[in-house]
């Protein structure tokens, strides 16, 4: 009986450590899994990638995102763990950034927090409202078509502050930080708010004192802009173009007959450019046309309202194509000028 006894406790014994081993070991290889699921590396990208997951996306669309972007070694394992935070219901849009070696739990952490990166758009040397839109819709989600149709519609544009005319005006050129799925109508509470910090006081009151509006400001930058790259030289062109405005002299500057004709590519302004009939055309009308024909930049706008004061009434481009003018207080002086740049177009066989 006391053999019989020992026996069973010996069995007993054996069948609770047998069971603790297996519990270690089922445990051991459980958390050895969890590990390999959420803490194992599982992005094989060797540099930082950037994707970008557009507005309405749904799980698969970030799945195949991943994959079109040959992100992620081992989507079984990832998926596992979105599941578990419940990723699927928390997409967010924008531009993230991947940095190689990720394991699924923090992948899953930055896709599911919508911690995105920002972008920095720019739109610099733009002539028109449509080539304004396609700059700035290959930077960010929204694509250029949302964006002309908010620039065209007179409504929106009114609720901003500004016409038909004059809506590039709120564009003020320079880098911008902006989320990469902003839309349309955010992006132009962007340029607006950035529109009226670039106007502060010290501005307008500059503005007040030449008897301009900023929107009036704006389109004679354009103009000073077109006809000069020279910063150096800006804020005497903007002093012959005030001159003309006091003295009541229709401001016959080139650029806007270009803009009027329409045709960028015009190197040569001819006579008949000059009989296009468009609000436009500085030589038929005088006074500032209806708006822009560009997009100022800071230094054409900063030019016009620090204008140089001084009595030229005329300048012409430098014969030396150097970019630069030759000016002068004269008529006769202006045509000597003119005479000898038209020469050197002549040479250079420039016909329009």
């Amino acid at each position: 009986m006391k053999k019989e006894g020992k026996s069973i406790k010996t069995t007993v014994f054996g069948i609770i450590v047998w069971s603790i081993l297996a519990l270690v070991l089922f445990a051991s290889i459980s958390l050895a899994t969890a590990w390999y699921y959420i803490f194992k590396p599982n992005v094989k990208i060797e540099t930082e990638t950037f994707i970008y997951i557009p507005t309405g996306s749904t799980y698969e669309d970030v799945i195949d995102t991943l994959k079109s972007n040959n992100i992620v070694n081992n989507y079984s394992t990832f998926e596992f763990i979105a599941k578990k935070k419940s990723y699927h219901n928390k997409i967010k849009s924008g531009k993230y950034s991947i940095k190689p070696k990720l394991n699924n739990n923090n992948l899953v952490n930055l896709l599911r927090s919508g911690n995105q990166m920002p972008v920095y758009i720019q739109f610099n040397s733009i002539r028109t409202a449509e080539q304004l839109a396609g700059r700035i819709g290959g930077q960010i989600e929204a694509d250029s078509l949302s964006i002309i149709q908010l620039l065209n519609d007179s409504s929106f544009i009114a609720s901003r502050g500004f016409n038909f005319h004059h809506r590039i005006s709120m564009f003020i050129p320079n880098t911008y930080e902006i989320w990469w799925d902003t839309s349309a109508e955010k992006l132009f509470d962007k340029m607006h708010s950035e529109y009226e910090k670039f106007w502060n006081e010290e501005r307008l009151k500059k503005a007040e004192n030449i008897g301009f509006s900023p929107l009036e400001v704006i389109t004679l930058a354009s103009i000073v802009d077109q006809e000069t790259s020279k910063n150096d030289e800006k804020n005497r062109v903007a002093g012959v173009y005030l001159n003309r405005i006091r003295i009541g002299m229709p401001l016959q500057a080139d650029p806007t007959l270009i803009y009027a004709a329409g045709d960028f590519s015009i190197r040569r302004v001819l006579n008949h450019h000059k009989e296009i009939d468009s609000p436009y055309n500085t030589y038929m009308y005088t006074g500032l046309p209806p708006g822009p024909i560009c997009i100022p930049t800071i230094s054409g706008i900063d030019a016009v309202l620090n204008a140089e004061n001084h009595n030229y009434i005329f300048f012409c481009a430098r014969e030396d194509f150097s970019g630069y003018h030759n000016f002068a207080v004269s008529y006769n002086e202006h045509l000597v000028n003119a005479r000898r740049y038209q020469a050197e177009l002549n040479r250079r066989n420039i016909r329009k």
